[in-house]
């Protein structure tokens, strides 16, 4: 073959081998077998959220620095974000190995050592060897897509999982808080306990009171005591806790507020049919099915001929041999094919397997969206209840604060024994840590209601984005 008719069948094998690869579906295309049984509601049915779109910067409304310097901590030693990062950059390093099987590979090949060495054959020189594997039906780049779709993929899952750590580090400091508030709160008692210990004897010294008023005191007083030794202990882990989410040690020394913060306004919640958009975990699930498509493309292709080509260039001398000049440098350019034929059904296997695969991938995003409506809902409604609960809670504290001071008023005047001020004492103590109980609950609501609908905790674009966007 000419030079000529060389280059025009190179070009038109290159024109070939360059046509796009078929687009992966879209989830629109496949949300239908994804989620067979569920009809998306044009709004929240749980209720509580206020209307307009999903707002980033969530971190921000609670309004304390302190946790916003351990958010920023977390995100730099977290050790979970630690091994994400690092699966990130195999992942990268595979797509960038996954480009080069589309280029041509170059081999120089040189060789020396006079009359004995090597195979003493006395020969030396250097050639250049190309090869270049034409890449007709779009295995190579179905197999160079795939990986970056799973590189996409593992993206938008460590967004998923920056997201998680904010959202458990909020969680872990305001059961921190809490647990400090508790603290103080069953510190109080003791102290009123103690008066009232005080009071019972003075009275049994007059002839007011009797054995049994003392020791009722004293025993309401030890009970007291047993529940801050418990509550200490519960603040120190919950102290713990939270460091080993920053990735400090967990000394329990870490600084937090000295009180817990108060909700804002409903969170804005967006529409329902948005929210498969915008959460980075459905979002690596969408490129997981993409992945999977792209698998299944491969697979199809590897069934067909396979062309490569081949040129090479050498200069070899010999002090033994003698080359004729013509011979000297040598130059060649050729090709070859290889059409499977047979392999035992194994490529036909491989296009089943990667078929399964598929339809494995788009039941796994099925699962993950149902969960991620799931839990907006959850959230809303926990919410919401965590609020009228609040509200309820304040006025018994109110009440059962007024009942205490009445109890007290008649034991003085010795209409009422010291029982029924203690039970009042403890029915205030048990009501005022409800209501802390469920103030912090309702800020660890908001925060999952936050993780749910796919905000960021920060206003920089999301690794996810800018993976979506590239």
């Amino acid at each position: 073959m000419s030079a000529r008719n060389t280059m025009l069948a190179l070009l038109v094998l290159g024109t070939l081998a360059a046509c796009a690869l078929e687009s992966p579906p879209k989830p629109d295309d496949y949300r239908v077998e994804a989620l067979p049984g569920v009809q998306v509601p044009g709004q929240w049915t749980a209720g509580g959220e206020a209307a307009g779109p999903v707002a980033g910067s969530w971190l921000a409304t609670f309004g304390d620095p302190r946790l916003d310097a351990l958010v920023t901590e977390a995100m730099a030693h977290n050790l979970d974000l630690r091994v994400a990062a690092a699966r990130v950059q195999v992942a990268s390093e595979y797509v960038t190995l996954a480009d080069s099987t589309l280029y041509p590979q170059v081999n120089l090949l040189a060789r020396g050592g006079g009359k004995l060495g090597g195979d003493a054959t006395g020969m030396q020189g250097a050639g250049l060897y190309a090869d270049w594997e034409l890449d007709l039906w779009g295995r190579l780049r179905a197999e160079r897509a795939a990986t970056a779709a799973g590189y996409e993929s593992i993206v938008a899952d460590t967004e998923y999982a920056r997201q998680s750590v904010a959202a458990l580090v909020a969680k872990a400091y305001f059961l921190a808080v809490e647990a400090s508030l508790q603290l103080e709160l069953a510190g109080q008692t003791i102290e009123t306990s103690q008066q009232l210990v005080t009071f019972a004897e003075q009275r049994q010294r007059v002839g007011r009171g009797d054995g049994y008023e003392t020791a009722l005191a004293r025993a309401n007083l030890e009970t007291f005591r047993d529940t801050v030794e418990k509550l200490r202990l519960s603040r120190e882990q919950a102290l713990r806790a939270l460091e080993a989410l920053v990735g400090r040690y967990p000394a329990a020394d870490v600084e937090v507020a000295t009180r817990l913060a108060k909700p804002t306004a409903p969170v804005p919640a967006g529409l329902p049919s948005e929210l498969l958009e915008r959460r980075p975990d459905v979002v690596a699930a969408e490129r997981s099915v993409e992945a999977a498509f792209y698998g299944v493309k491969g697979a199809e292709a590897a069934r067909l001929p396979s062309i490569r080509l081949t040129a090479s260039v050498s200069d070899i001398s010999s002090e033994i041999f003698v080359l004729k000049p013509r011979d000297n440098p040598v130059w060649s350019m050729g090709g070859s094919l290889l059409q499977p034929v047979f392999y035992g059904g194994a490529l036909q296997t491989q296009v089943r397997i990667r078929t399964a695969e598929q339809e494995q991938a788009i039941a796994e995003y099925g699962r993950i969206a149902a969960r991620a409506f799931a839990e907006v809902e959850d959230a809303l409604s926990a919410e919401y209840a965590a609020g009228r609960r609040e509200d309820a809670l304040a006025r018994a504290v109110e009440e059962n604060r007024t009942a205490l001071e009445f109890a007290r008023q008649r034991h003085q005047v010795g209409s009422g024994d010291l029982r029924a001020v203690s039970q009042q004492q403890l029915a205030l103590f048990s009501v005022n840590t409800a209501l802390l109980r469920v103030q912090s609950e309702r800020l660890v609501q908001r925060v999952n209601l936050h993780l749910a609908l796919g905000g960021g905790f920060d206003a920089a674009p999301t690794a996810a984005a800018v993976a979506s966007a590239e």
